[in-house]
């Protein structure tokens, strides 16, 4: 990375934040989610422990001295099968969520499209000048 990557380092570090919080949130509450949700409890273990690694891994992404693109690409496309997962959750029966876990799951995948953009511009301003 060349030029400025300070956007690019902020928007890593606000996904890993925001995905750190709701990976201890959910791991800390499992069981009160399952009713209120609708969420299994192995499904709600599960993806609070993924996402408490996944933030500890942005972390150090946007942490390291040159971020390499590829990965930020690699996060960017995970970001975005993510929103696909949850909006495919939402929509089918595959778990019972009830009216309050299908918002959840479409909000927090609003927030994931949010946090890929921000990831995505971030790129796009950190690319060396070709000019």
């Amino acid at each position: 990375m060349n030029t400025d990557s300070r956007f690019l380092r902020l928007a890593l570090k606000l996904d890993a934040v925001a995905s750190g919080g709701l990976g201890a949130g959910t791991l800390l509450l499992s069981s009160q989610l399952d009713q209120v949700l609708g969420t299994p409890v192995a499904l709600t273990v599960g993806t609070g422990a993924f996402l408490v690694v996944f933030a500890a891994g942005l972390w150090v992404l946007a942490s390291r001295a040159r971020i390499s693109p590829a990965a930020v690409w690699f996060v960017i496309v995970g970001n975005l099968g993510w929103v696909a997962a949850s909006v495919a959750v939402a929509v089918s029966d595959a778990f019972a969520l009830t009216g309050l876990g299908v918002a959840f799951v479409l909000a927090q995948a609003a927030a994931v499209v949010v946090f890929a953009d921000l990831e995505y511009l971030g790129l796009r301003k950190a690319r060396p000048q070709t000019v």
